[in-house]
């Protein structure tokens, strides 16, 4: 309940008026039908019109305020319900937000997702339940218990026998549905990864005219999706038809009683009448709290789910960091004996005993071949993921005693992916720096060689991006990343291969501009293509998870056999492409 408690409070009066009109509405519910049978008993049966006009004029009134009442008591409900989501939702999506990219990946984006939106709902749609009918069906039930024994308790026995065997059916229920919603949600989870993965990834799927496998992909997790929420909810059917059985069977046996009653002159017509809508007001309220039931248990695998990612403790936080205050003056890096496994029961690091150091405003090159560490190698300066043994140094203090914001305010990272968001340029540019002017933009796209693409559109700067940036082209959403990135004014720059849809003339300018202009900025460059970091003050050579070389390229292409191999393979690719 902690997480739900300070939203319940900050609305505290939709959970107090709900449930108390609510009430007064059920009041009215065991009520009325005395007030007809009073009618049918005395005023039709002796022909007093009065009678009938005034109790009749009572009921108006009655149904009146139970319409009120029960309007006002679904809107409290409803707002209060909606309100808390809300905030619950907040909470959610916020500790997402502090989430490293380990902890995203234990849960995986569409489980996430599933958490953030559906599992919610379903606990807006408990909530909602659970005011409108916790408190109304009880008193229902209580109500017309005691009415129905005010009238006749030679035939209320019968509802006491009917509720019993209603509420052992209700609980086998219960019981058996609880672990099948738990099974749905999963495969929900299942089915919405899914559906991201192929909208996103939809250019790739047409070019390699895979369609068809991504159909009969989603045909299967939709089939799964299917069987195993007809599996949960044939259980809530179930509910309907055994709530009517037994509301046809005690009415049957109601009005077989009642009837021999009536023959002999022991009960008027009237009592039969309330006694059989008062037994069904008591089978109506046991089916409306066993629906509820079967909610709270759908909620209470949705409510597991959510407190899985309140209650997960970040991998990387910054709350025992020593120097928390520390305000980083330069781009200062050094690795010592860093080693790091994705998978810590792994033999193998992906990174294994690292020792480098590197100087503000140096240009570094980092080179390897595919899966040699090189992207997990610049992970570690921001704080994306920390070391499993060593300690990365910036600004001379070991990352882990930084505040995470002070060091990643300070650590401009532009991923291999290139992620750009609905809005125009100039929006997300200033991501970078929400405080930007438009000269600062203008500055830094021209770092990044940007600004020419930029102002040859009609709308410059203001020109809309669409979603992801499909309107542009792979290399201008690669300049526009670095220049977003340029806008932090960070100590340091890393590059992860952030240019390899750019031309080499254009590369070159960009390592030109970068040299030129940011004397002051650390920055590191992975890059396929050698010829981009030939001119780097040094180049880090990886192959297996450590560094076997670190020099300049005159250096390298004399004492590194990996930096020679890599080098001649590409020239004598350039040269057969020359020829060509």
């Amino acid at each position: 309940m902690k997480k739900y408690k300070k939203h319940i409070k900050k609305n505290w009066y939709c959970f107090i008026l709900a449930p108390i009109f609510m009430l007064l509405e059920a009041c009215g519910e065991f009520i009325l039908p005395f007030v007809n049978a009073n009618i049918i008993n005395k005023g039709a049966a002796n022909g007093d019109i009065t009678y009938i006009l005034q109790n009749g004029f009572y009921m108006l009134l009655i149904a009146i305020g139970m319409l009120i009442t029960g309007i006002l008591g679904a809107f409290f409900a409803v707002r209060g319900s909606t309100r808390m989501a809300a905030g619950v939702r907040q909470d959610v999506f916020d500790k997402i937000q502090t989430f490293s990219f380990s902890d995203i990946d234990r849960f995986s984006t569409g489980s996430l997702i599933t958490r953030v939106t559906n599992d919610i709902t379903q606990i807006q749609t408990f909530t909602q339940s659970l005011l409108r009918g916790f408190f109304r069906s009880p008193t229902m039930l209580v109500g017309a218990l005691i009415m129905s024994f005010t009238l006749s308790p030679d035939i209320a026995w019968i509802i006491l026998v009917v509720v019993p065997i209603l509420a052992f059916a209700t609980f086998m229920i219960i019981k058996t549905a609880s672990p099948r919603y738990t099974t749905m949600q999963k495969q929900l989870d299942t089915m919405n990864t899914g559906i991201g993965e192929a909208i996103v990834n939809e250019k790739v799927i047409k070019s390699f005219v895979r369609e068809e496998h991504e159909k009969n992909k989603f045909s299967i997790i939709n089939q799964n999706l299917k069987d195993k929420s007809v599996a949960a909810l044939k259980m809530m059917i179930l509910m309907q038809p055994i709530s009517a059985l037994a509301v046809n069977v005690a009415t049957l046996i109601g009005v077989w009683v009642a009837g021999r009653k009536i023959m002999v002159g022991g009960m008027e017509v009237g009592t039969l009448t309330a006694f059989i809508t008062y037994l069904s007001q008591v089978l109506t309220a046991l089916n409306f709290l066993a629906n509820i039931s079967l909610q709270g248990t759908r909620a209470a695998a949705s409510d597991r789910r959510i407190s899985e990612v309140l209650d997960t403790v970040p991998e990387i936080r910054d709350h025992n960091a020593k120097k928390k205050e520390h305000k980083i003056n330069s781009g200062d890096i050094e690795f010592q004996n860093v080693s790091f496994r994705y998978f810590k029961d792994t033999k193998t690091p992906v990174l294994d005993r690292i020792n480098v150091k590197i100087h503000v405003g140096e240009l570094i090159g980092i080179v390897g071949s595919t899966g040699s560490g090189k992207s997990t190698f610049i992970s570690m300066i921001p704080r994306l993921y920390d070391p499993d043994e060593g300690t990365v140094l910036v600004d001379g203090i070991d990352v882990r005693n930084l505040s995470l914001h002070e060091l990643r305010e300070n650590v401009s990272v532009v991923l291999q992916k290139n992620t750009l968001f609905s809005g125009t340029i100039a929006e997300n540019l200033r991501w970078g720096n929400e405080d930007a002017s438009d000269e600062e933009l203008v500055s830094v796209c021209k770092i990044a060689q940007a600004d020419s693409f930029i102002t040859s559109f009609p709308d410059g700067y203001d020109t809309e991006i669409g979603q992801g940036g499909g309107n542009l082209s792979g290399g201008q959403k690669q300049r526009l990343c670095i220049a977003r990135a340029l806008l932090k004014n960070p100590k340091i720059m890393i590059l992860d291969d952030s240019t390899s849809a750019v031309d080499t003339a254009t590369d070159a300018c960009i390592r030109r501009a970068f040299r030129e202009k940011l004397p002051n900025i650390t920055k590191l460059v992975i890059t396929q293509r050698i010829s981009s970091v030939m001119d780097a003050d040094r180049i880090i050579v990886m192959d297996q998870g450590k560094i076997v070389g670190f020099g300049t390229h005159e250096e390298l292409i004399k004492s590194c056999m990996t930096y020679q191999e890599i080098y001649y393979s590409q020239k004598d690719r350039e040269e057969e492409a020359d020829h060509e």
